[in-house]
Parts: C-alpha cells; structure tokens; sequence
C-alpha cells in the first residue's frame, strides 16, 4: 500500500457478523446461557467511489486493485505512441507496432476507443467507433490501463483509515468483488463495489497472524488532495453495428456479477477458505427518447429480433478523465415504453452481454 492507491471513496460499509446458533439443551432454565467460541462469521463489503483523474499514468489507477478483482485479469497498460496518416476512420495507424491486442483501449485528443482486430506486430489497428476528430499524423496517442475478463479471480485488500491515528482502523482481507455498478448521467460518474471478504480486522483487537500480518499497517504517507472529479454528464455513447452516436441517452447503468459462491462451512477453519464464481453476468440498462431516425429505430428491431449488437461508452472528455466501457455483443430486450413524460423514452433494461470465452467486455482508463 501507498499513496497512489488512494481513492475518493465516498461510502465503505463493512459487515462482520457471526452465525448465529441455537443451543437445545435442556437446562431447567430459560436464560440464555451463551455460545462457544469462536463462532463462524462472514464478512460482507460495499465501497462506493467516484471516478477521478487519473494522475500518475505511469502505473495502474488507483482503483486497479479493485477493477484486478472484480474481472479477474491484469492491467494491460500500453503507453500510447505516434500516429501516421491513415484515411480509414474505422482504423488507427502507428508510426511503430503499439503491441494492442484485441479490446485494448486506445486514447486520443480527450477521447477513448477500443481495438476490435489486432496484431501486436502491425502497425495498423482497428476500433470500433471512430474519433470524432480523425487522427492527424505525428499526433500522439495517451496511455491507457484495460482490464479484461478472466476465469480465475483475485482479493483485494481494503484499508480504511481514519483520524486522529489513535481511532479504529480497520482492513478488510481477502475481499473478492462479487459486484460492480457503474452508473451514467448521474451527478459525478461513480463506482460500486461489493462482495465477500475472508475477514475484517482492526488496528484495536489486532492479534500477530492475522491476514498473515505480524502488526498492524500503519497509514501510508500521504500529500495534499491531487484529484479531480469527472462530471456525470460528460461523455459519448456508441450503439449498433454501423456505430452510430446517441446523444438521446437520459440514464444508464452497468452491472458487473460474478454470482460468487462462499467456502465458508468447511471443517477446520471459522473463516471462509476460498469463493467460486459462477456464470459471469453482465447486463446494462438504459433510457433513450424514441426518435424517427435509423439508429433508433433499429435498436428497437435488434431487441425484437434478438440480434446482438456491440455497444461503447465513454465517460468523461479529457485526456486522464477517461473511462471506456465496451461490449461486442449485447442482445437487447424489448423496451418498455414511459409515456408519462413530455417526450417519450424507450427502457431497456437486462440487456446481456454474451461471448465466446472471457470477451464480453473490456474496461479501461485513459
């Protein structure tokens, strides 16, 4: 722990609860007469968090920990490089091969995309929506950290720490993402985190050994404040299989579930061993105005002929206030129609994201 992985946390709540048993003996008395110990417990999270800049782009954001464990897979940073002249606006050329694989996001002129075919021998790469201004040549691209899905998962480790340093300080261990939301069009962009974790300790009780710690950490050193929160409305949408651009999006969120499952009733240990995840779910629900034009039109078409289509979402419009959310194939269902309001919107909502294998989305910084 350091201070690069600071975040503006805006809510962490931490239950630790011990099973509750019920004794049967028959005792000649109604008073309780107490459980033996130690008692089984689990241990539950929840971290709400906004979105920041993200200031030293030599490393993974602060947040990466977080997102390693929630998808399973590690950063895969690209430092970015020089572009050449490229007529296609469907394509980026490199004046070198920038080692992009399929999914990485590329960052360029406040804006972020994703590579939807690469080599990481060519020089050429294709994205699935094009810039808004095309890439001049000798512009040069900004670095950007992608975190894809894999089948393993990882724990995170969560420090709480409060003043004066005599309070109660508290880490969670083991802490393993069972869920990700992220919310679009709200007041700031925001991330929630939560799962289950192997266990909470704090900095009063603390024992040698526990979470394999012999004392208790002490707080990272720490600066003045060095971040900026991104608005909530800023950023792009890109919908349909000739990507086109919504500006008719009124809300939207992503749900990231990795349906965990908890080890926690095996014999020889009072905390959990392990968790498993299960089939990966990963839905998004969204509000647009129903409009004449094609784009809208064929999302309604798409969602009643189940055809899958790819979505992209850019939150944030500055170079190190970007955060890219991209899915290849997303079958939408049949929205419901809000009549109520002066305009009318469409709500789609539990439209899954689908796959071959650990390819349903990508989310990356930038």
């Amino acid at each position: 722990m350091d201070a690069q992985h600071r975040i503006p946390a805006v809510k962490l709540g931490i239950k630790h609860r011990p099973e509750k048993l019920q004794r049967k003996d028959k005792t000649g008395t109604r008073t309780f007469l107490g459980d033996p110990a130690p008692l089984r417990s689990t241990t539950t999270f929840a971290l709400k968090t906004y979105m920041a800049n993200w200031s030293d782009q030599a490393r993974e954001p602060g947040y990466g920990a977080l997102f390693e464990g929630c998808l399973g897979g590690a950063a895969l940073l690209s430092a970015g490089g020089t572009i050449a002249s490229s007529g296609d606006p469907s394509k980026v050329a490199f004046g070198s091969p920038p080692g992009l694989n399929w999914g990485q996001a590329i960052s360029l002129g406040g804006e972020i995309r994703f590579v939807t075919s690469g080599d990481p021998a060519a020089n050429v790469v294709q994205i699935k929506a094009p810039f808004t201004q095309p890439a001049g040549s000798s512009a040069i691209s900004t670095p950007t950290a992608t975190y894809q899905p894999k089948s393993e998962l990882k724990s995170a480790t969560i420090m709480d720490q409060w003043d004066p340093a005599s309070a109660v300080q508290r880490l969670v261990c083991g802490a393993a993402i069972n869920e990700l939301q992220v919310s679009v069009n709200g007041d700031f962009h925001e991330f929630q985190f939560s799962g289950d974790a192997c266990d909470v300790i704090d900095s009063v009780s603390f024992e040698s050994g526990q979470a394999g710690l012999a004392e208790f950490p002490v707080e990272p050193s720490i600066g003045p404040l060095n971040y900026s929160i991104i608005p909530g409305h800023l950023g792009q949408v890109w919908l349909g299989t000739q990507p086109s651009q919504f500006f008719t999006l009124t809300k939207a969120q992503l749900t990231f579930s990795n349906d965990l499952e908890l080890r926690s009733h095996e014999f020889g240990s009072r905390l959990p061993r392990a968790v498993v995840p299960g089939i990966r779910q990963v839905t998004f629900d969204f509000n647009v105005y129903q409009q004449d034009d094609g784009a809208t039109q064929m999302l309604y078409q798409a969602a009643r002929q189940r055809s899958p289509i790819p979505m992209m979402i850019q939150l944030g419009q500055r170079s190190g206030e970007l955060f890219g959310i991209y899915m290849p194939s997303v079958v939408l269902e049949v929205p419901e129609f809000d009549d109520g309001e002066r305009r009318q919107q469409w709500q789609f909502q539990n439209c899954r994201a689908q796959g071959g294998a650990d390819n349903e989305i990508s989310l990356a910084f930038g």
